[in-house]
């Protein structure tokens, strides 16, 4: 970024599959409230996820949770990389690359077998820390086969459904990185890994007994290094100015829709996302106009002397009821968290 040092473009990450003819992507950004170490195990922890997002992107499904078979192909100070699959598929097909210190991509390559046409898919992280407890994530989905569904639907429905996805982790990731703070032993004192699920959180930790002496603090498979304060102090603001704006609701907003908590979805996504703020108040604006406009027809019902008069103003009213009632529902799905319910298989 030195004005005065010309760029190193070699130093710039590269992304092969967003550079392909055809190739469509969607991104969206989220706070999270744990630690950008456990956010990366979570994103490389493919086992997990048939059970936690079961249905929630038509693909997961409880019923294929299974185990999974991993093969690293590179190791270095500047990260891993290796392929992961089901035994059922034979050769692995996904491919995963952890960069240090916070970029991990999952890609996979599908030949159509009617054609013979490759086609790519992409999932890139740009998981950055923001403080103890606390992470920001840049979320990348591409791929070169267009879908239906994602010219149909748009972004802000995507964007509220990586929210549920990340909410769905939330509880027990949140818990891990408290178990890390108050225990201060490596992961393996703590961690179970397993072989058939948990090979890149293995590498992951172990990369971070390599190069933990350039992190303020890390938790390594086999050593750690605490932070020098603790998290509520490394988070308290400075000075009254501060300290007066930390305990006022953010953004400008009142009550707790805006309050600055990351286990609220407009605080953590919404606030960063311009697309999805300017959809939430269009529904907004929306849902006054339509709920007015509906009152008007029903006052007008009322004093309206022929039947077919009442009946046209109050259909009329019954459909701006209707309208007012889904532009509500648009602006619960981008702004409430999701809540887990349990179905039997």
């Amino acid at each position: 970024m030195s004005q005065k040092t010309a760029p190193n473009f070699e130093k710039i990450p590269w992304f092969e599959n967003f550079a392909r003819d055809g190739f469509r992507d969607i991104s969206t950004i989220h706070e999270l409230p744990y630690d950008h170490s456990i956010l990366l195990e979570n994103l490389m922890d493919p086992a997990h996820v048939p059970i936690s997002h079961d249905r929630t992107d038509w693909s997961a499904k409880r019923e294929d949770a299974q185990a999974l078979v991993f093969k690293v192909s590179e190791r270095s100070e500047r990260g891993f990389a290796g392929f992961w699959g089901r035994e059922s598929e034979g050769e692995p097909p996904n491919f995963l690359r952890f960069s240090a210190p916070c970029v991990l991509q999952n890609n996979r390559e599908i030949v159509d077998p009617k054609t013979g046409v490759r086609h790519y898919f992409s999932g890139l992280f740009l998981c950055r820390p923001t403080g103890q407890g606390k992470s920001m994530l840049i979320v990348r989905f591409g791929n070169t086969r267009s879908s239906f569904l994602a010219k149909v639907f748009p972004k802000w429905y995507f964007h509220q459904n990586a929210g549920k996805v990340f909410e769905q982790d939330m509880g027990f990731l949140s818990s891990q990185n408290e178990i890390l703070m108050k225990e201060k032993v490596p992961t393996k004192e703590l961690y179970l890994n397993l072989k058939s699920s948990d090979t890149w959180v293995a590498e992951y930790r172990k990369w971070m007994d390599k190069v933990g002496h350039g992190m303020p603090y890390h938790f390594g498979h086999s050593t750690i290094s605490l932070p020098k304060d603790p998290a509520v102090v490394e988070h308290a603001p400075a000075g009254l100015i501060a300290g007066l704006a930390a305990s006022s609701p953010a953004k400008g907003g009142i009550g707790t829709l805006h309050a600055p908590n990351l286990a609220n979805r407009y605080f953590r996504h919404v606030v960063h996302c311009k697309g999805c703020r300017e959809a939430v108040k269009a529904f907004q604006t929306w849902q006054k106009a339509l709920t007015a406009i509906a009152i008007v027809f029903t006052t007008l019902a009322i004093l309206a002397s022929t039947r077919q008069w009442k009946a046209i103003l109050l259909v009329s009213a019954s459909l701006c009821f209707g309208g007012a009632y889904a532009c509500s529902t648009a602006i619960q799905m981008n702004t409430t968290n999701f809540i887990r319910t349990h179905r039997r298989l």
